[in-house]
């Protein structure tokens, strides 16, 4: 099993806490609510499980005419969550780390119900894209299994979209996410109780159909001879594991983890579901409480999913979202070994993926990020007090605020905004590309202002306190830059308290060099920063020679 974890490339403290730590992860899905409390071992550094709760509430059960999440629907969730804060507080956990998938994710109404979450129990939940929850399902199968630096076809099947992943011992070469789950297909396409022959052969076809553009990026990224077995992960693969091993074997094994089951023993379980009522369903040995009303369509998603990927057989991992997401937080606080190495950059590599996608000039968007970040040092603790985290978006704002030129050169600022919100950066939850896109959006042009809707978009009073003033910082990152020449070597910033005064010391690579456009440039913008953070914004040109930034 996997020892898991090293310092990210983030500006995070390298020295390991040596104690043990506790923490809660929480998994909100469109069939069931999730949580493990788990003890983690710096010095090992692993993790172990402390506890696991789980609460079925069917969040995937929306409105059918607006697509909302049902009001009692939401009100259940929030007790269950209230719960579960509970169990992590009489476990010790030191912070719960919440995401939600699928559900939330598509309902209008989603973000008002993470809101109202919010601010009835205090609780913070990450809303993340469907590759962001492949990766983290990829990190926590890869905690809990050997790979032996093979390739593996992971599977996890939700309850409203089902992951497809390939991988090795050290990154994921293909994720993808699928808008086809158990829960999903049974309301959309089961009508008939038991199932007919008509609904059964389009939901198979339905499915297949559906899976084929993620199996086909999963095989397209396989090396000749490889041969990668399949890992199945979550509810619907553990039950239809449970049930065989009770049939099989007469038992079911203490652990499933590592437990396998071929597709021909899987399409004749399938042929019995088929023809059994819900009621007949669910008295099966080892059929969870609900789990009867929606295993046929999720039994059905994992047939057609081996048979188009040519597996003859799947092994279960109980690692998944959960635990990806006790990973991802290891790898954000510093505690991922060398073997995970190349997942602590994952944010800083997709960043960088994007803007060779959209044919970004990287030496200039390089330099913009460093004056971004040289600014944001210097002016913390007197202009603002945003933290490391804030600082990283910065950065990724500051990469990608041009990757609209590859739509258009007009308005190019707003096809920033949508290129990022729409491009699926992976490390980072659904409100920070958010965040990222915004800042991009206003680095040029009018400020952020509330009738623009994506900065309305913006849940809290924070986050748009944060565009407002990191945008104006990118805004004069963009300035000193203005030739992309790499003029201006380095900044220093001297701030005067009591006449409210900021003074910019520009140091030139060239002391020959009057920097005139950069100085103009600075001058048309710094309105908006000066009224943002309410100071008056001085530029000096110093003559001393110094070395160009790298």
């Amino acid at each position: 099993m996997l020892n898991l974890v090293s310092a990210s490339w983030e500006s995070i403290p390298t020295q390991l806490v040596k104690q043990q730590r506790i923490i809660a992860a929480i998994d909100i899905g469109t069939n069931s609510l999730h949580m493990v409390v788990v003890r983690i071992e710096p010095s090992l550094p692993s993790f172990s499980m402390i506890a696991r709760e789980k609460e079925t509430v069917r969040l995937g059960d929306r409105d059918i005419t607006t697509g909302d999440l049902k009001p009692e629907i939401m009100k259940k969730a929030i007790a269950s969550l209230g719960r579960f804060q509970e169990v992590a507080k009489m476990h010790n956990a030191e912070t719960i780390v919440a995401v939600a998938t699928s559900a939330v994710r598509e309902a209008p109404n989603g973000k008002d119900f993470l809101h109202r979450v919010e601010t009835e129990l205090g609780l913070s939940v990450d809303l993340i894209s469907g590759q962001e929850e492949a990766r983290r399902i990829y990190l926590g199968v890869l905690s809990g299994m050997e790979f032996n630096n093979q390739p593996h076809m992971i599977i996890d099947i939700g309850g409203g979209s089902t992951e497809l992943i390939l991988g090795d011992s050290h990154e994921p070469r293909s994720l993808t996410s699928t808008k086809v789950g158990a829960v999903r297909l049974t309301g959309e396409l089961i009508t008939t109780d038991p199932i007919s022959n008509i609904e059964f052969q389009y939901l198979q076809a339905y499915a297949r159909g559906m899976l084929e553009r993620s199996v086909d990026d999963v095989l397209a990224n396989l090396q000749a001879n490889e041969s990668p077995r399949l890992v199945g992960t979550s509810g619907t693969i553990e039950t239809l594991a449970t049930i065989h091993a009770r049939e099989k074997l007469g038992f079911v094994p203490s652990t499933l983890n590592g437990y396998e089951f071929s597709l021909k023993d899987l399409r004749e379980l399938v042929n019995r579901l088929r023809k059994l009522n819900n009621v007949e369903r669910a008295v099966i040995p080892g059929m969870p409480d609900k789990r009867s009303e929606v295993i046929l369509a999720g039994a059905v998603i994992l047939q057609e999913a081996m048979t188009l990927l040519g597996a003859e057989s799947v092994t279960v991992c109980e690692r998944s979202l959960r635990e990806g997401v006790i990973v991802d937080w290891m790898l954000a606080h510093g505690l991922i070994e060398d073997r995970l190495r190349y997942q602590c950059s994952v944010r800083q590599r997709s960043v960088l993926k994007q803007a060779n996608k959209y044919q970004v000039n990287l030496e200039h968007s390089d330099r913009v990020a460093i004056f971004a970040q040289s600014l944001f040092d210097q002016t913390f603790g007197s202009l603002h007090n945003w933290g490391e985290g804030d600082r990283q978006l910065l950065w990724a704002a500051a990469i990608l605020h041009n990757c609209g030129h590859y739509v258009s050169h007009s308005a190019h600022h707003k096809h920033s905004y949508y290129l990022i919100r729409n491009g699926d950066l992976l490390g980072y939850t659904e409100m920070e590309i958010e965040v990222i896109a915004n800042l991009a959006r206003y680095h040029r042009k009018s400020p952020p202002k509330k009738k623009h809707e994506n900065y309305r978009n913006l849940p809290t009073k924070d986050q748009r306190q944060m565009v407002s003033q990191l945008s104006a910082i990118l805004r004069l990152a963009v300035a000193l830059d203005r030739r992309q020449i790499g003029a201006i070597a380095r900044i220093q910033c001297e701030y005067f308290f009591n006449l409210r005064q900021l003074k910019l010391l520009i140091f030139p690579s060239n002391p020959d060099d009057d920097c005139a456009l950069e100085l103009w440039s600075l001058d048309y913008k710094k309105g908006v920063f000066e009224e943002e953070f309410g100071v008056k914004l001085v530029t000096s040109l110093e003559n001393s020679p110094v070395a160009t930034i790298s």
